[in-house]
């Protein structure tokens, strides 16, 4: 996989590292363009950015999981991050999601901005079925499939180890009934709402909103030389 990285200048062992997943149609240095990264850097943390091209093609052949864990994650954590959070939007929401669901001991935490939901078919089976809980339950074993991976996932209990999920969208997104269905999965204070709809808009606000709490409040003790 294609990766872009911005580094803080801190050291690996002292920094989070975000890993960025973008949407659908989206390439990686739109982050950059739309503030994501200066957000960062404006607030001065140790915090080291890989924006990572897993384009369409990636969920399509069905290898996003296997290239973003060997590719991105598993290097990471050899490099000496401690701290790694997923952030996506649309698609890459949906694969950071799906990420957790299958490899939830690899990372810290997962920020979705208005994830891609899965199909209206399988969510009206949630619904039908009373909820995500029950869905789950009335499932059994875990699916093998991605999205109804994810669900699984989302509707089981909060075990420990299990990486927070923090969810954001514009309460006019294309996706918003699957989105409020997601969110009866976590805790209140995780699910977060602006206006808008499925655009760099709101999620440019959503993504301010959640650096705000301070999840990444890392501070760099030693920089590196050769690191910007």
């Amino acid at each position: 996989m294609l990766v872009l990285n911005d580094l803080s200048g801190c050291a690996a062992a002292d920094s989070a590292l975000v890993v960025m997943l973008p949407g659908a149609y989206s390439p990686p240095e739109e982050f950059v363009q739309e503030g994501y990264v200066s957000a960062l850097r404006q607030r001065a943390l140790a915090v080291d950015v890989a924006i990572v091209d897993a384009h369409l093609g990636y969920f399509s052949d069905g290898s996003v999981m296997r290239r973003l864990r060997e590719d991105v994650i598993l290097p990471a954590r050899a490099a000496g991050y401690r701290s790694i959070w997923l952030v996506g939007i649309s698609l890459g929401g949906f694969g950071a999601l799906g990420y957790a669901a299958r490899h939830g001991d690899d990372i810290d935490g997962v920020l979705a901005i208005a994830p891609y939901p899965g199909t209206q078919a399988l969510q009206r089976q949630i619904v039908e079925a009373g909820g995500p809980p029950a869905w789950r339950q009335r499932l059994g074993q875990a699916p093998t499939e991605l999205e109804s991976a994810m669900w699984w996932w989302l509707g089981g209990p909060a075990e420990p180890g299990r990486p927070p999920v923090y969810l954001g969208y514009g309460r006019d997104d294309r996706f918003a009934r699957g989105l409020e269905l997601m969110a009866t999965t976590l805790p209140a204070n995780h699910a977060s709402t602006v206006p808008g709809g499925h655009d760099w808009g709101p999620w440019r606000a959503l993504w301010s909103g959640w650096l705000e709490r301070g999840l990444l409040d890392r501070r760099c003790t030693k920089t590196v030389a050769g690191r910007p």
